[in-house]
């Protein structure tokens, strides 16, 4: 069984909502090569996951609907490594980074007006530059 995965401070996926299967991992080579089962791919069901309340898994339904599958699943390989145990790490950090980055909800953006002295400066700037450049013409 596979340990609880830490997201942030308000969600913990539960270690046995966690699947874990493994794979030859691809890549150059010739006969005989590449024959353990290092690539990891790690499967977790948003769906139907405890540790999510309706409002959550709804946002991230959403919000990674690309990444599902019809299922409902996101899904993680990973065969850079040639060790399955170094592969499975780097399976719950990705995990963990894409879930976190699905959670992130922006701002609201209030629309405000420019200060007043920021318009004076504006002008100030304005003036300026148009001065400088009539000195260049040499306009009379």
């Amino acid at each position: 069984m596979e340990p609880d995965l830490f997201v942030d401070a308000r969600l913990t996926i539960p270690g046995e909502e966690l699947r874990v299967s493994t794979s030859r991992a691809g890549g150059p080579g010739g006969q005989s090569v590449n024959t353990t089962d290092s690539r990891v791919t790690l499967r977790w069901n948003v769906r139907t996951s405890a540790a999510l309340d309706l409002d959550a898994r709804s946002w991230l339904l959403n919000r990674l609907g690309p990444k599902l599958t019809l299922e409902g699943e996101v899904l993680v390989s990973v065969g850079d490594e040639r060790s399955q145990l170094q592969n499975r790490e780097r399976a719950r950090e990705r995990l963990a980074a894409l879930v976190r980055a699905a959670r992130f909800v922006p701002k609201t953006r209030r629309p405000t007006r420019p200060t007043r002295g920021s318009k004076e400066r504006r002008i100030t700037e304005k003036k300026v530059r148009g001065a400088r450049l009539k000195d260049r013409r040499g306009d009379d």
